[in-house]
């Protein structure tokens, strides 16, 4: 593990980009950034746009090591280059920002109020070719609907026994159970998934640490025993379909709580700005994101 990156992302000031839109997903990220699915033929096409919007962010002077920590990125990203290197060497060389690898496969259908992960067959492979890229760390979601007991600890428990995997091959994981902002249980359903993380944490052996990735609480300071659980390297936010507005004033109610924003942070960027316009606003959505990181 290189221990520069641990201790950026130990001690340093800033947040985690969250630049890693899959498949599904990626329709809707181009959409908001200008470019209807009528626009691409086919999923290869699809691809290249959905890099080339991300790699116009990480080449823009104002994304970098200063404000940002980290940036999560999709497997396809990984494998491509940004200015003649790959993107995750990009990152950490020319940005000084620590490179991370969503490994997920996307889920499984709802069952018991949650959503399970795929499983990842591939998944030893990917973390020996992940490590070859200098990647640091994985993230993998999982998504909570209601205040199941069974099945958030089902959840937690999936989540915990591929971490331990990723531990094993020299990593740190992201663990990242989402709890849908839209459900009708949502602040039951994050205090049972606080009591299964912690139980889980506190299994967890001497010098293992993993990283939060959490939805936004409803109560104030609501990750607080988990911030300060000595198994926490850091504890990060998902915007989770809030605003950027919203995100970052709920983010900043939450102390020790850092930023890992996608929707959020490409919030109003347009394919059809020109270089000055678009940093210009993708620098007012870091700055924003940075304030409530470190508040």
């Amino acid at each position: 593990m290189d221990t520069q990156m641990l201790d950026k992302i130990r001690t340093g000031k800033g947040f985690i980009a969250a630049l890693d839109q899959s498949g599904g997903s990626t329709p809707k990220a181009l959409a908001r950034y200008g470019i209807p699915e009528s626009e691409y033929p086919d999923k290869a096409t699809m691809f290249d746009l959905v890099h080339a919007m991300r790699a116009r962010i990480m080449t823009s002077p104002v994304f970098d090591g200063d404000r940002i920590l980290a940036a999560i990125l999709f497997e396809k990203t990984m494998d491509r280059e940004i200015e003649g290197i790959g993107s995750a060497e990009h990152l950490w060389t020319r940005k000084h920002v620590v490179p991370v690898l969503k490994v997920d496969k996307g889920l499984e259908a709802e069952a018991q109020g949650v959503r399970m992960m795929k499983p990842m067959p591939g998944l030893a492979g990917l973390l020996e070719r992940a490590r070859g890229h200098g990647v640091f760390g994985t993230k993998m979601r999982s998504v909570v609907r209601l205040p199941d007991p069974i099945g958030i600890q089902s959840v937690v428990a999936q989540q915990f026994e591929v971490a331990h995997e990723i531990l094993d091959a020299g990593l740190v994981p992201i663990i990242e159970p989402e709890v849908d902002i839209t459900s009708p249980g949502k602040a039951a359903a994050e205090k049972l998934l606080e009591e299964a993380l912690l139980a889980h944490l506190d299994r967890l052996a001497e010098g293992q640490e993993v990283m939060l990735k959490l939805t936004l609480p409803e109560v104030d300071d609501g990750h607080r025993e988990l911030v300060e659980h000595p198994r926490v390297l850091r504890v990060a936010a998902l915007s989770g379909g809030y605003s950027r507005e919203e995100a970052v004033e709920r983010l900043a109610r939450q102390p020790g709580v850092i930023a890992s924003f996608s929707r959020a942070l490409t919030e109003g960027l347009d394919v059809h700005m020109d270089a000055a316009e678009f940093d210009a606003a993708l620098d007012a959505s870091i700055a924003a994101i940075y304030a409530a990181s470190v508040t």
